[in-house]
């Protein structure tokens, strides 16, 4: 992916922090013998930037949920960025007491190590006590490779299906698989 011109400026001062930020992603990766492309771009927010950036780029799109519920257990649910989640149909999928809701920025960081904007599956790294379950809709594994953020967004990382569960696996996460209602 190349950055536009205009946006040089404005984005390289941020390309070491984002360095500092899935250094840690990469050595986990490297030490499963995990491969991903890295296409790096200016910082984006929302599933509508994503597409206006970044082209032709193949695989599947994802958008993630940072989910917990009145019992306080917590949930990572992604699934494809066109996807539209009924939480109520959902939190029966997931066995949540009571309603689902967003999870707030500062338990998103706390649980997961990562800011809004930037929620991704390899977040599940920074989970070290296990407290949030995995979940995939199995629709986002149809395709391959499947691109997220690398705990930051101001890149995307293309990784192949079969090697993303293999990550989830190692990091003590294996992902409950589901169909979205």
């Amino acid at each position: 992916m190349t950055i536009p011109s205009y946006w040089q400026k404005r984005y390289t001062p941020y390309m070491e922090k984002a360095h500092q930020i899935e250094a840690p992603l990469l050595a986990r990766l490297a030490d499963l013998g995990i491969e991903i492309a890295m296409h790096r771009h200016p910082a984006l927010h929302t599933v509508e930037e994503s597409r206006a950036l970044r082209g032709a780029m193949p695989g599947s799109h994802i958008k993630n949920l940072f989910l917990r519920d009145k019992k306080r257990s917590q949930w990572l649910v992604t699934v494809p960025e066109d996807a539209s989640v009924d939480l109520k149909a959902l939190r029966h999928i997931l066995g949540a007491r009571g309603n689902l809701s967003f999870g707030s920025a500062e338990l998103l960081e706390t649980s997961l190590g990562v800011k809004p904007g930037s929620v991704t599956p390899f977040a599940v790294l920074n989970d070290v006590e296990a407290v949030v379950t995995m979940v995939l809709a199995r629709s986002v594994l149809e395709q391959n490779p499947i691109n997220a953020h690398p705990l930051h967004n101001e890149a995307t990382a293309a990784i192949g299906r079969d090697e993303l569960v293999r990550f989830l696996d190692a990091c003590g996460h294996p992902p409950q698989l589901i169909d979205l209602p």
